[in-house]
């Protein structure tokens, strides 16, 4: 196909958020933009749990504050696997940066997460940034 959109590198997400509105809409939104949302948990444990199942994910999406503990414990077990983060939260922590592609700030928009993840997809691919949205940082992909 000449003119086909390129396949994305981004496709398998695993949604961490502890509030139901904004999992049940992320999980619907992102779906609809097709994405494969591998789950959408609410917890830390169930999160890891997922992570060191080995399901093929390519990025996590996770929120800081949850139920039973922090979500930089999520994102230490993503990168120690080798899978993106993207923090989606009111507070991005100090240690973002060494665990983590980016945060996004909450409140956002849809489509503020959705470029969100394109900004971290072109990082990766070596690609300039078109577009960050607002209370959107990119960091360096983590070593």
């Amino acid at each position: 196909m000449l003119f086909g959109r390129k396949a994305r590198a981004i496709v398998r997400l695993l949604l961490v958020e502890d509030e139901p509105l904004i999992a049940f809409d992320n999980e619907h939104f992102l779906s609809e933009a097709k994405y494969e949302v591998v789950a959408t948990v609410d917890r830390v444990a169930d999160a890891l749990s997922v992570i060191e199942a080995g399901a093929p994910i390519d990025l996590v999406l996770v929120d800081i504050a949850l139920a039973d503990g922090s979500g930089v414990d999520v994102a230490r077990a993503a990168h120690g696997r080798g899978i993106g983060v993207l923090f989606v939260t009111g507070n991005c922590p100090v240690e973002a940066n060494d665990v983590a592609d980016g945060c996004l700030s909450k409140p956002y928009a849809q489509r503020d997460l959705l470029q969100a993840i394109a900004a971290i997809e072109a990082r990766r691919e070596g690609k300039p940034v078109k577009k960050q949205p607002s209370g959107f940082r990119l960091f360096d992909r983590p070593a």
